[in-house]
């Protein structure tokens, strides 16, 4: 075979391999953009279904959160009954996510079938408990003793100089009383094991009468509201004392105060650790601020208030309208002040207050419960004499009765 020939097979063959090498590279390349294609689609697929699955579930929550919300009992299931229980001397209030049981002789924190975790033994004339989570403070009012409990048992104890008025503590243990000195008034602070902090001495002239106290809940400000005659008006003056870095360059360290002529101011109340809460004859004021609160919010109603109620997330206020149909208007705020509902009602009851998140309304044999936004859950009337009320878990209730304690789910 001549050397032309040879030389032409060659070339034939790598140009053969060439064109092979191409259409192997062509191919490759549009399977690998089908299998981006493809892989592209896939994703968003995924992504679409993911999307439709989540808007499906939170479709569903809120529609199930709506039905909560909105849903109405019309009785009620008694769960247990406690007849031995001792309703006379009694009290029952919610800590910690069980029952704190308290009476002259001593306390415990009992579960729903009352059995209990801790008890601590006293001897108390009029004992009045204060509650901050896991945190409680129990005042023998008009006496000197107060004992200091946290969800564990008893964490201290005082015994004070002068007749306790009124005991408050904060979400970490420290307790602010106001004791009756008889020419003058003492504000004391504690700490939770019953060490002195701090004393203040107050007098009727200046700064006024202590009528309420409220303490942070980190327990560094203490919000104390005084009353006093300046001529022929009565006058309302709310201090706050900074008991941190901030208030010990400040005389009495008082961080603010503020002055209100002619207006009584009965209740004081810390939100949170920024928000706090004074309840007036005409209304109330929010005061925003960790350090130095200031005035925020005032909110006056027109009509003569009967009662009031709050906790951390609402503040009511309940007052005659004049209508003989539904004589009751109840106005419902936020903590921000913002109004979130007003209802016309007719329940003769004796106790409103917030438990649990919920509104509840009694008195001696009727029953009501109001969620926060102003939705009536049940309302009916209970067999016996109603001594209080109380939520203490989802959809369940303890009814304290003259014939002993009962365990409700509404139904």
């Amino acid at each position: 075979m001549s050397n032309v020939f040879k030389k032409f097979l060659k070339k034939r063959k790598r140009a053969k391999i060439q064109a092979q090498n191409e259409k192997a590279a062509r191919t490759a390349g549009r399977n690998g953009d089908d299998y981006q294609q493809q892989l592209s689609r896939h994703r968003h697929a995924v992504i679409r279904k993911t999307v439709i699955t989540a808007s499906v579930v939170i479709a569903a929550a809120a529609a199930l959160l709506i039905f909560i919300e909105k849903r109405s009992y019309r009785s009620y299931k008694t769960i247990q009954i406690h007849e031995q229980e001792d309703v006379v001397s009694n009290q029952y209030e919610m800590m910690s996510g069980k029952i704190l049981r308290y009476s002259p002789e001593g306390a415990s924190l009992v579960n729903n079938e009352m059995s209990a975790y801790w008890s601590s033994l006293y001897e108390m004339q009029n004992p009045v408990a204060d509650i901050n989570d896991d945190w409680a403070v129990i005042a023998d009012v008009d006496g000197t003793e107060l004992r200091i409990f946290n969800k564990e048992g008893e964490a201290g104890s005082v015994t004070t100089s002068y007749s306790i008025v009124k005991a408050r503590i904060s979400a970490n243990g420290l307790v602010a009383a106001i004791l009756d000195g008889g020419d003058s008034t003492w504000i004391n602070y504690y700490a939770s094991d019953g060490s002195l902090i701090a004393e203040n001495q107050t007098h009727v002239e200046d700064p006024g009468y202590p009528m309420d106290i409220a303490v942070s809940d980190d327990g560094e400000i203490m919000m104390v509201t005084y009353q006093f005659i300046d001529g022929s008006d009565t006058t309302s003056y709310v201090a706050f004392y900074n008991f941190g870095d901030v208030g010990q360059n400040e005389p009495d360290r008082i961080v603010s105060g503020y002055t209100y002529e002619g207006v009584v101011i009965p209740e004081i109340e810390y939100l949170d650790a920024d928000s706090s809460l004074a309840l007036r004859e005409d209304g109330f004021t929010l005061y925003k601020g960790r350090q130095i609160p200031k005035e925020a919010v005032t909110e006056k109603v027109d009509k003569e208030i009967v009662s009031t109620f709050s906790d951390d997330e609402t503040i009511g206020m309940v007052f005659k309208n004049g209508d003989k149909d539904k004589k009751y208007t109840m106005k419902v705020y936020s903590p921000e002040g913002n109004l979130r509902f007003e209802k016309n009602f007719n329940i003769p009851y004796t106790t409103i207050k917030m438990s649990g998140g919920n509104i509840l309304l009694y008195n001696d044999s009727q029953i009501c419960v109001m969620n926060s936004r102003g939705t009536t859950k049940y309302t009916g009337t209970v067999d016996g004499s109603i001594n209080n009320f109380i939520k203490i878990g989802w959809n369940r209730y303890l009814l304290v009765m003259d014939s002993g304690v009962r365990v409700i789910k509404l139904s």
